[in-house]
């Protein structure tokens, strides 16, 4: 969700970070306030290899279904000049991002990186058999997503575009309408409306779509099967699969910002700390010693 897209949505907000936190399958990311990046989890594929990173801008970190062994390890950093740093895992060209130039947003899927360039069009590099880097010819983007198989991207006209894999109709967007922010999950996509209300499509096998009665979200996040809503006054909700408590985000207070992973949840808050829930097989939620996360790199005040 962007600052524009604030402004649409009419909603009194203070500060809403952009991409300050990622999490992945099996490993977290932040981005400090100084440019710098910190990583915990899982680095078999050397996925947390980010220390060195500087000047960085936002972070992406892959996601993937809990079936799946591998795949899942590589984490994107975009720096402030407009260019790409990429770490982990790069069997299928998912972190051939070198001679990327004036990207303004980044996302990472399994297996893939997607690129949103400053003029609205998208670069895409890593696994297609399903017809997910397929968006070379999209134009008028303002933000993109990315699932497993499946890519997102939010027009500026409020309208979704939608590539890859669909078949639990998880690309069956073409009827939303006055959309501010998207999110891709393994087999769902979510949608938030500029009314605080969120859409959403795909498998709900898990309850993760159950999301209608949701009101005053300003941001959305999309794990493998389970969705979560910032809401306006800094607590979170939460939907679908909590095998490992990773919706159990009813008592967070003063979140400014949300992600999800494969099984767990990340929630900012203002101070620059960062509280977690979910599996921690890999250490991925040790994350109660990091401050200065960055909390203001965009937003709006009341």
């Amino acid at each position: 969700m962007d600052y524009i897209s604030l402004i649409e949505a009419g909603l009194k907000v203070k500060q809403w970070p952009k991409d300050t936190i990622a999490a992945g399958r099996r490993h977290t990311v932040a981005l400090k306030s100084d440019g710098t990046v910190v990583a915990v989890g899982d680095n078999k594929y050397g996925q947390c290899d980010v220390s060195s990173w500087r000047d960085i801008a936002a972070v992406a970190a892959g996601n993937v279904h809990m079936a799946t062994n591998t795949g899942n390890a590589h984490t994107i950093g975009l720096r402030s000049d407009g260019t790409v740093a990429a770490a982990g895992w790069n069997m299928h060209g998912q972190c051939d991002v070198n001679d990327w130039h004036d990207i303004a947003a980044v996302a990472a899927g399994w297996r893939r990186t997607i690129g949103l360039k400053s003029d609205g069009t998208v670069v895409a590099a890593g696994r297609n058999d399903e017809g997910q880097c397929k968006v070379s010819d999209w134009r008028d983007i303002v933000a993109v997503a990315a699932g497993d198989w499946h890519t997102a991207g939010l027009k500026s006209d409020g309208t979704v575009s939608i590539v890859g894999n669909n078949r639990y109709n998880q690309c069956h967007v073409d009827d939303w309408r006055d959309i501010v922010s998207v999110a891709a999950g393994y087999l769902h996509t979510v949608g938030l409306k500029s009314d605080g209300t969120v859409a959403a499509v795909g498998s709900n096998k898990h309850g993760q779509c159950d999301v209608r009665d949701w009101r005053g979200i300003v941001a959305i996040a999309a794990g493998s099967n389970h969705t979560i809503g910032l809401k306006w006054d800094g607590t979170v909700a939460a939907a679908g699969w909590n095998m490992h408590d990773q919706c159990k985000v009813s008592d967070w207070r003063d979140i400014v910002a949300v992600a999800a992973g494969c099984a767990h949840t990340l929630g900012l808050k203002s101070d620059g700390t960062i509280v977690a829930v979910g599996d921690n097989e890999f250490g991925q939620c040790d994350v109660s010693s990091w401050h200065g996360i960055q909390t203001s790199t965009w937003g709006c005040k009341e």
